[in-house]
Order: C-alpha cells, then structure tokens, then sequence
C-alpha cells in the first residue's frame, strides 16, 4: 500500500497518510537519513486513486490526513487543487489536510496560487527550516538560504497557511553554535509561524554527516552544549502567540509553551537544568 519508509510530522500520528509522491525531490542534506534509498517520483493519477480507494476499505471516516512523502508542492497547481478536490470529495468528514513543504516549492508558486491551494484544503504546511544560518545550510546543503527561508515562510503565512517551522538544535556543531542559535531565531520571528518546534540533532549512520564526524570534519555539542545553544536562541526569539514544542523523544529537556508570553519562564527552565549537578541527559546521538 505505501513505498517504504514513511515519515510525518510527530503531530500527524493519528492521521491517515495519503501518499502521493515518493522520497524527496532535493535529498542532498547530510544531515538526512529518511530518503536517502529511495528515488523521488510524482504518482500518477491512476496510482494515487487506487491508493486512495485501498485506504478508505480500512480508514473511513479520518479526522486528519497528511499528504506524503516530501514536496506534495512540487506538483502543479491546477493538479494540486484537482487532488484535494478529489481528497475531500472521498473523505468528508475530515477537518484538516496537512503536508510538508519544501522552501524552494513555496517560492516557485504564486501568491495567488498558494491561495487556492489553501482555499482548496491544504490547511497546515511543516517547513524543515533546520538551520537560520547561511553557513550552516551551506554546509549541511540544504539548497536554500537565510532570505530564502524567511520568503518561504512569509508566503506561506500571507496565503493564510497554519504554518509549522522545525530547527536541529547543534546542527552546526561546536564550530557555529553561536552563528547558528542567532540566525536561526532570526529566521523563526521574521517568519513569526503559528508553530515552531526544537529538535536536537541525532546522527544515522545512512546520513551523510555520520562520514563528517568519523573524519573529524565535525564536532557534536555536548549535552550541556545544547541547552546553551536552546537557551541562546529562545532568548533572541520575538514572536506573537507562537505554539512551541520541544518535547521530542531527541531533546534533552521538555519543553511546551507559547512564545513571547512564556519565553522567560522557559529559558528559566532550561537554566535551572543547565545549573543542576542532577541533570543526567537521557538518549544519544543516534536514534
């Protein structure tokens, strides 16, 4: 039924994923591992309803659905809103449709066509920001750069988007700790998305980046690294009424608020287990 492996966001666990391309259409990052085996294809028509007709014989009445695997935007526009026309007609009663969103796809597309693709029913976009720094997404070749990002992000949220946005915490290593945590605050509050969520860099051995650190050609952060560089960016974050996540099974402190309005109790928090002699930092550097 599904091309093997399939990923979502951690908030899509209980939707119903629908996939309609395979793998990733840039799949150069180092860091990444998810598509690495996997050639990046557009299905057709015929493949996705069969797809869709195999799916509703086991899910009926889905509340969510995610559209997989990365780039859905990469389709044409006039396909696009024909396929969520298609979603919606087969799946009534559910209330969201959600996809990744890959910066360069934003930029591509129109103003006006990133309207109809929202009033179509693609109502919540991910955009792996993974790094503000240009350095850093050099580096980990992301393909995109600081003003890149932030035009991507903005065109979402003007289209009317609910909009998510991730950055790897230590993905620029001990090198560009500092570069990293203040370019990549700088790009979530130019963005200023409904959603921005921490994660801490873990290492596959299928990654590119596995091969950077066997060479010496980078350097993780340290446990106590990361919560400087958490703290470092929560500090210089100015956003209004932004959800924050940073309860992934990869951080090493919970965290769960909205931004500006707990910034402080946040950082205070983090503080308080950077200073403790009892922080004991559970996980590794692999998943």
């Amino acid at each position: 039924m599904y091309s093997m492996p399939l990923f979502r966001p951690p908030s899509e666990a209980r939707s119903l994923i629908i996939q309609i391309t395979e793998g990733c259409s840039h799949n150069k990052c180092r860091f990444c591992y998810m598509y690495k085996h996997k050639q990046f294809r557009l299905k057709s028509w015929q493949e996705i309803t069969e797809h869709i007709a195999a799916l509703k014989s086991y899910y009926h009445e889905p509340e969510r659905i995610f559209l997989a695997d990365g780039n859905v935007l990469c389709l044409k526009t006039e396909e696009l809103i024909k396929l969520l026309e298609y979603i919606k007609r087969e799946f009534p009663y559910a209330q969201r449709i959600s996809s990744y969103s890959g910066p360069l796809d934003l930029i591509r597309k129109t103003d006006e066509e990133l309207k109809l693709i929202r009033e179509a029913g693609l109502e919540l976009l991910y955009m792996g920001v993974e790094s503000g720094s240009d350095r850093v997404l050099t580096i980990m070749q992301k393909g995109v750069s600081q003003k890149q990002m932030i035009e991507a992000g903005q065109k979402a949220m003007k289209a009317g988007f609910k909009f998510s946005c991730m950055i790897i915490s230590g993905l620029g290593g001990t090198e560009h700790m500092k570069e990293h945590a203040l370019d990549s605050a700088k790009v979530i509050s130019a963005i200023n998305p409904n959603y921005f969520s921490l994660l801490r860099l873990v290492v596959e051995e299928d990654s590119d980046l596995a091969e950077d650190i066997r060479q010496g050609k980078f350097h993780l952060l340290t446990p106590l690294q990361i919560l400087d560089e958490n703290i470092m960016m929560l500090e210089n974050m100015e956003l209004d009424n932004c959800i924050f996540r940073a309860n992934h099974v990869s951080n090493y402190v919970n965290q769960a608020g909205v931004l500006n309005k707990d910034k402080d109790a946040l950082i205070e928090r983090l503080k308080k287990f950077r200073n403790s002699s009892n922080f004991i930092p559970m996980g590794n550097d692999r998943l």
